[in-house]
């Protein structure tokens, strides 16, 4: 893939000025932009500490799925989770930018945008089990896209694993036990001017990811467990910057935190957004 079609996230492509998000403090990251996306990769981790996507729903395409796993050139393979980890175990490779939300634009470049969202960078372990509450986490920015008005609207969305430093470890792996994503999109105020707002969410998969006899053990009626949080909280507990959206949260103001105010989502209906 050629280095000029890697556009990369654009912070400038909603009508509000929305920042790449980054880890606080000093972490070491390999920035790598891909088209209409980017991914900020921990070569600690070997996982990304951000992903970050903008969607135009007025171009989307509807493509056939296409592409292969593979590593990315530009970083060592040591720096990437890469096939090994997901080897002769029920572990699945989860898309952090969902394989079709940058494939939009032009026929061409929507089919590229599409491919580049399986390079492993862009991928972290999920266990493999699917419910309900992870068909709700892979449907969130649908159901974003239909309150902004029309799937014709755009959005920016961030997703990765939360990368705390007790995750337990596998294949030489710490395996993330919590997921977030937040989705901006711009509204208006009462005198019709553009206005960010934006929700945050956490998928919890800690009931699904069972080391203790020192093998991947994933139960298979346990229960992925998705809440609407404050993004504030996001911010806290994965240690990223998410700039704007702490105040654009339409769940409630940035001062409002705590597990208190995590609200468990078992449909749509449940999402409050705005």
């Amino acid at each position: 893939m050629a280095d000029d079609t890697n556009s990369g996230y654009d912070p400038r492509f909603l009508d509000v000025a929305v920042p790449l998000p980054r880890p606080l403090g000093d972490t070491e990251i390999h920035e790598l932009p891909y088209p209409h996306f980017t991914v900020l990769l921990d070569p600690v981790r070997r996982l990304a500490a951000v992903t970050a996507v903008n969607i135009d729903g007025a171009s989307l395409h509807d493509l056939p799925r296409t592409g292969a796993w593979r590593l990315d050139p530009r970083v060592p393979d040591r720096d990437q989770a890469g096939p090994e980890l997901y080897a002769s175990n029920d572990l699945d490779r989860g898309h952090l930018v969902r394989r079709r939300d940058p494939g939009w634009g032009q026929a061409a470049e929507a089919r590229r945008a599409t491919e580049a969202t399986f390079f492993y960078t862009n991928a972290a372990p999920q266990a493999s089990g699917f419910n309900q509450s992870k068909e709700l986490w892979l449907g969130l920015e649908d159901h974003v896209l239909q309150y902004a008005g029309s799937t014709r609207r755009r959005i920016a969305v961030f997703t990765a694993p939360v990368l705390a430093a007790d995750d337990p470890e596998y294949r030489g792996v710490q395996i993330p036990r919590r997921f977030f994503k937040a989705v901006a999109w711009v509204g208006e105020d009462g005198e019709r001017m553009p206005r960010l707002e934006a929700s945050g969410f956490i998928l919890d998969q800690s009931e699904l990811i069972d080391l203790r006899e020192g093998v991947l053990a994933l139960p298979r009626l346990g229960a992925f467990r998705t809440f609407q949080v404050p993004i504030a909280d996001i911010e806290h507990v994965a240690g990223i910057d998410l700039g704007p959206l702490v105040e654009a949260d339409v769940l409630a103001p940035a001062t409002v935190r705590g597990k208190g105010a995590w609200r468990p989502l078992r449909a749509p209906a449940d999402v409050i957004l705005g």
